[in-house]
């Protein structure tokens, strides 16, 4: 799915104009970016959470040259799905640890 087609979707389920449920979820985008940039901690119940981790300077090597570059210290995003989203991505997919194993003949 891509930003047009959540525009769309939020624009067909509120009867909203397509403009303003761009508006909406640029919004929200751009509220979720903000709190991210200020270290603040996102948490939607039932979603999942959006936080940033911090990555230490650490020295890479260019794939195309082999020579050794410096890789800075950086902030990344990370998103931390929640249990419910987990189980709804996984609902009707049997549980293969539960599964008895199939047998084979002899």
């Amino acid at each position: 799915m891509t930003k047009a087609d959540l525009i769309d979707e939020v624009s067909r389920l509120s009867e909203l104009t397509r403009k303003d449920s761009e508006v909406i979820v640029e919004t929200i985008f751009d509220s979720v970016v903000r709190s991210l940039r200020a270290g603040d901690k996102i948490e939607i119940r039932g979603f999942g959470s959006f936080r940033t981790r911090q990555r230490k300077p650490r020295t890479g090597r260019n794939p195309k040259t082999g020579e050794k570059v410096e890789v800075p210290a950086k902030k990344i995003p990370f998103f931390k799905p929640s249990k419910e989203l987990k189980d709804l991505v996984n609902e009707g997919i049997p549980d293969t640890a539960a599964a008895p194993a199939p047998s084979t003949p002899a």
